[in-house]
């Protein structure tokens, strides 16, 4: 039971107010992201780890993807507000480690730490609105979200290329220390939810065995995919053994756990399973792409770090387009089946047109890949969610969210590691024999090779220059042959996904934590008193009887 004494009144200004707050803490993680993306050449270059950048991306991922059910779980268990606000703590006290280290490995470290704040903040920012605002009205929402992501999107590439050019790279994490305190102070202020108390044992085994399985399952794909070990290799095939024995204690565990972090009857419901399948190959074909789109467009176009990060805007533009429209479209017509049809379909045929990508394609083309590319995505993400919550029941919300984000966080860590480390190998191979062609020994070539960055490239001749150009474009574009089948996986999954009609009753009203507001009509404005054991029995149903 909660520890409030009464339920709140979820008015409008109400709703406004609490949901300022998740736009702060959405700020600092999407902020983040698009800064340190735009300076990730420099830093992997500085620091010496090129030929290791995947890591950079796959540390945070894997943290995120970990996180994530415990936050999802102990939010429904325990209460979002106090969740959230550890979750900006976390993210900000690792950007300060970022910032000060110059070692690689220990940068890698502090980013996995900011994955640990930055999924809370993805995940109970999902689950809040839930809890607050009905499924049928919760479409005109995502145009707020979209507009925080749009200037992220602008406000990240800009001041992640201006400290790259005319300060440094420690600036990008140096610029989360105010916006950490600004959001965390409005979230205080802001952010008044109940709290509770479990009435349940903790499922403290199954976090441990999904924690493990999702470790043993990134380290196994990353080495596998290593040049140095291989599948073939003793380690790799130890992450493998340890991957299923973990997932299956992880099963084992959840089957007779009083409370489960997943609760396997979440996969009865089939609904939920053809939208947690879509996130999953979208996660594996998006993310991989997404990762090293900045780095490809600063190395091989040869502009600054500013620029190449301006040059990811159409894809912003492209997402918010579609991510605001849709949502409006939702909201207006209680109709959403069709967008993530469309949306596979348009991700798709955009990524087919980036396999064209060379070393002098014209920026107009690609930025015009990117724009729809981005499109196709805004009609995917945020609808795939709304379908999920929609079709559970209001106790089990933020585990629901929780784990559909998870598996495709789990899809968006394979697809980094397995392609991005095809894609760093084909490179590091290509830059060798640019630098040994120019005259360079083997270990000069691969010295070379592991400090290479935009600064050292203007310093080097024509020659090499271009031949550093064509090796980062001869190694991206062909793996994106390997993530079209992904996509049309996730079409052939969205044409499967039942419709059912979208709830008209925040998940708090429904969990008797809040009332709605009674200057608010209602579809159902003669059910003034409801039985609290027909709430319950009417909020399971709408979980069961869609599976």
């Amino acid at each position: 039971m909660t520890t409030t004494s009464e339920p709140l009144v979820l008015t409008q200004r109400r709703i406004w107010i609490i949901f300022s707050a998740l736009i702060a803490g959405m700020m600092l993680a999407s902020l983040d992201q698009t800064i340190v993306s735009t300076a990730m050449p420099t830093i992997v270059g500085q620091l010496g780890g090129v030929e290791h950048q995947a890591w950079i991306t796959t540390a945070y991922l894997l943290a995120v993807t970990i996180v994530m059910p415990i936050y999802g779980k102990f939010g429904d268990v325990f209460g979002r507000r106090h969740l959230f606000l550890i979750a900006i703590g976390i993210f900000t006290l690792a950007s300060v480690g970022c910032a000060l280290t110059d070692d690689f490995w220990t940068f890698v470290i502090f980013r996995a730490m900011q994955g640990l704040g930055g999924g809370g903040l993805m995940i109970l920012s999902q689950a809040i609105i839930a809890d607050i605002v009905p499924a049928s009205e919760r479409g005109k929402y995502m145009g707020p979200l979209g507009a925080i992501f749009g200037l992220s999107a602008v406000g990240g590439p800009l001041l992640g290329g201006f400290f790259v050019d005319h300060l440094s790279w420690e600036w990008c994490f140096y610029i989360n220390i105010p916006v950490g305190i600004a959001a965390f102070v409005i979230t205080w202020i802001a952010l008044r939810l109940p709290t509770k108390k479990p009435t349940k044992k903790i499922d403290v085994l199954g976090v441990v065995a999904l924690s493990l399985a999702t470790t043993c399952l990134i380290f196994f794909t990353d080495f596998g995919g290593d040049a140095e070990r291989g599948w073939d290799d003793p380690l790799t095939w130890a992450f493998g053994a340890g991957l299923v024995a973990f997932a299956s204690l992880f099963v084992l565990v959840e089957s007779r756990a009083q409370d489960p972090i997943i609760p396997l009857s979440l996969f009865r419901n089939s609904i939920f399973v053809n939208a947690t399948a879509i996130g999953f190959v979208l996660g594996l074909g998006m993310f991989a792409a997404i990762a090293f789109m900045p780095t490809f467009l600063q190395m091989s176009s040869g502009t600054s770090a500013a620029v190449s990060g301006l040059l990811l805007l159409p894809m912003m533009a492209g997402l918010m387009i579609t991510s605001i429209g849709s949502g409006l479209a939702i909201t207006k017509t209680q109709r959403y089946k069709i967008y993530p049809i469309a949306g596979s379909l348009i991700t798709a045929a955009a990524m087919l047109w980036l396999t064209t990508l060379e070393g002098d394609t014209s920026l107009w083309v690609i930025c015009s890949m990117l724009f729809v590319f981005g499109l196709g995505l805004g009609l995917i993400m945020q609808v795939v969610i709304l379908i999920v919550q929609n079709a559970v029941p209001a106790d089990e919300i933020g585990t629901a969210t929780s784990s559909n984000n998870y598996f495709r966080e789990v899809g968006a860590a394979l697809g980094v590691a397995i392609f991005g480390t095809i894609f760093t190998n084909r490179l590091s191979e290509k830059l060798t024999e640019v630098f040994t062609a120019a005259g360079a020994t083997p270990e000069q070539a691969g010295q070379a090779t592991a400090t290479v960055d935009p600064a050292a490239m203007k310093l080097l001749p024509d020659p090499v220059r271009e031949g550093i150009v064509d090796a980062y474009a001869d190694s991206l574009a062909p793996v994106f042959w390997y993530l079209i089948p992904f996509l049309l996986i996730a079409f052939v999954l969205a044409c499967f996904i039942k419709e059912i009609p979208l709830s008209d009753e925040a998940l708090m009203v429904a969990r008797g934590e809040a009332v709605a507001d009674p200057t608010k009509p209602t579809k159902n404005d003669t059910a003034v008193i409801v039985d609290e054991s027909e709430t319950s029995a009417d909020t399971a149903g709408s979980g069961s009887t869609h599976t």
